[in-house]
């Protein structure tokens, strides 16, 4: 008997709950009208994920057992569809047993949680008749979900059509028990719910992980992956099925809402659509449109604001800008100063024109003048240095966040990963604004994603950045004749060891031993040290690696700890 099975790659906005409810209906009315009987939808779809200490609010949970049975009621039209959703779930037959007993009970916090859970339930013609709670709760990297919830070694297995489905949710795959334990409960099929965020080769990681379960178990499995952005994460869906043999017979696209039919013939997965493989660049790039695009539009700011220079970071965070939004709610503002090369002017320009969007000149040599007229008495007979650098970047970091102020806009900070880790940024100046753009990419990889963008064809325009601004040597422009390399290592050998040290916690022996100078390892490491504090305070951004500033990077502020090279 053949069985067709939707997946529901949804994009969900986290406390939404009459929205995402809104989305789940959605996808099971289409299910059901082409025929499935069976609907899997992401991770926590209907909370959003990661709700984070939301969790810690007992209304939190009230307002998601509300929104289950909400979803309940109106799901039942579609006589006979079954329908996998995630859900928080606080259990009050735990609470009683630990002297809570109602639903206002505080949650303690930094106590081990005995109550809440991270579940997925079963609902069919209006009731939820099984529910599923996660056994095993990520703590690396971006998940902290031993903070929130339980776990619970137990199966859910259903049956539908003669073939019994096993739920496991998400981190649940990537470790034998769960699938295991599901197969010994007689499950022939493993339906995944997931919430796995993008990083770098994330996609491969999953086919492995997927494909070591599946050589235990020999089970064909069903993987939802959520999409959209949520802060600095980003879910790029590419959902997808695989046999038991492993084989790949069906995968959605990455980075695109949608829904997807997939047909079973008593428990063995039929060919379907395989969304075709995106390459890296394509892959970062969609993740940071993606990821602008959300953060605007879930947030309710009206538009964008760019402090645009002429150089290369600032374009790239202009296209993805347009790309995420439309030409008509970015605006560029340029800010020269005497140090301003004309063809930063000119390129700057330029590229507004080509990208359509709204292009002003607001030039700081008179507001500059005036700081340092009135700093003249207290600076009298110390040299300029890197002070009157900073006072020019903070004056367009003013200018900008007044322009936002006014008008709404939030403003788009554009420093990348390779000047967050060495401190080549000024508090209040460049890194003033509301969102980071580009605080997870290399400076090497800004290159390649401004070439991949001037020859993609997905967003209409080509060559939007003019080549100058991809040629020319990169510099701050805030002294005569400075350029970057003044005082950075080449970016091919900083961007090189940051990732080593920073990404790979390799040692700086190891790093040596690499092929890398001995001086650049220690002065690139240090600054990473000595700069944690501005990266305290920069604003959040995109995750694209699987170890960003953030989240993921806890390191102490005041630290005298120095490793040794040996």
């Amino acid at each position: 008997m053949k069985t067709r099975i939707a997946l529901a790659q949804i994009n969900v906005t986290v406390g939404d709950f009459a929205g995402n409810v809104a989305k789940i209906v959605a996808a099971a009315r289409a299910a059901h009208n082409d025929g499935a009987k069976l609907l899997i939808a992401p991770e926590l779809a209907l909370s959003g994920y990661p709700p984070e200490d939301l969790l810690l609010r007992p209304a939190f949970y009230t307002a998601s057992a509300a929104a289950l049975a909400d979803l309940a009621t109106q799901l039942k039209p579609f006589a006979g569809l079954h329908v996998i959703v995630g859900h928080p779930l606080r259990d009050l037959t735990h609470s009683a047993a630990h002297g809570h007993g109602n639903a206002n009970a505080p949650i303690e916090r930094g106590v081990p949680p005995v109550d809440t859970f991270n579940a997925a339930s079963l609902i069919v013609d209006g009731d939820v008749v099984g529910t599923y709670r996660k056994q095993d709760l990520p703590n690396t990297e971006v998940f902290d979900e031993k903070r929130y919830f339980a776990s619970d070694p137990k199966p859910f297995v259903f049956e539908l059509d003669g073939v019994k489905y096993g739920v496991v949710i998400c981190e649940d795959a990537w470790h034998a028990s769960a699938a295991q334990m599901a197969k010994a409960a007689g499950a022939q099929v493993l339906l995944i719910p997931n919430g796995s965020p993008y990083h770098l080769n994330k996609e491969a990681v999953r086919f492995d992980i997927l494909r070591a379960r599946i050589r235990e178990t020999g089970l064909p499995m069903v993987y939802v992956n959520m999409v959209g952005a949520q802060d600095e994460l980003v879910f790029d869906g590419g959902s997808f099925v695989l046999d038991g043999e492993g084989q790949l017979v069906a995968k959605m696209a990455q980075f695109e809402e949608g829904n997807a039919i997939v047909e079973f013939d008593r428990g063995t997965p039929l060919p379907g659509a395989i969304a075709p493989e995106l390459s890296l660049e394509a892959q970062v790039y969609a993740a940071l449109v993606m990821g602008v695009r959300d953060y605007i539009n879930k947030n309710g700011f009206p538009g964008a604001l760019i402090g645009l220079s002429g150089g290369v970071d600032s374009a790239l965070v202009l296209a993805v800008a347009c790309d995420a939004l439309g030409a008509d709610r970015v605006r560029a503002v340029m800010m020269p100063s005497r140090y301003t090369a004309d063809i930063s002017t000119t390129d700057a320009a330029e590229m507004a024109r080509r990208v359509g969007v709204r292009y002003d000149e607001i030039a700081i040599a008179p507001m500059f003048d005036a700081f340092r007229g009135s700093l003249a008495d207290e600076f009298a007979g110390r040299a300029e240095d890197a002070t009157e650098e900073n006072i020019q970047a903070r004056i367009r970091g003013t200018l900008l966040m007044a322009l936002s102020n006014k008008f709404g806009s939030i403003v788009l900070t554009t420093g990348n990963k390779s000047e967050m880790a060495v401190g080549y940024c000024t508090l209040y100046g460049d890194m003033a604004g509301g969102f980071a753009v580009i605080k997870d990419i290399a400076k090497t990889l800004v290159y390649k994603l401004c070439h991949y963008r001037n020859h993609a064809t997905t967003f209409g325009k080509q060559d939007v950045i003019p080549e100058r601004i991809l040629t020319r040597a990169p510099s701050a422009e805030l002294r005569d004749n400075q350029t970057d390399q003044d005082s950075l290592p080449p970016y091919e050998v900083l961007d090189a060891i940051m990732r080593m040290y920073m990404e790979e916690d390799r040692s700086l022996a190891e790093i040596i031993a690499a092929g890398y100078a001995v001086e650049d390892v220690k002065r690139v490491t240090r600054l990473i040290k000595i700069n944690e504090y501005k990266r305290r305070q920069a604003p959040i951004g995109i995750r694209v690696t699987h170890r960003a500033f953030g989240r993921d990077w806890r390191y102490p502020i005041t630290s005298r700890y120095t490793e040794p090279v040996q």
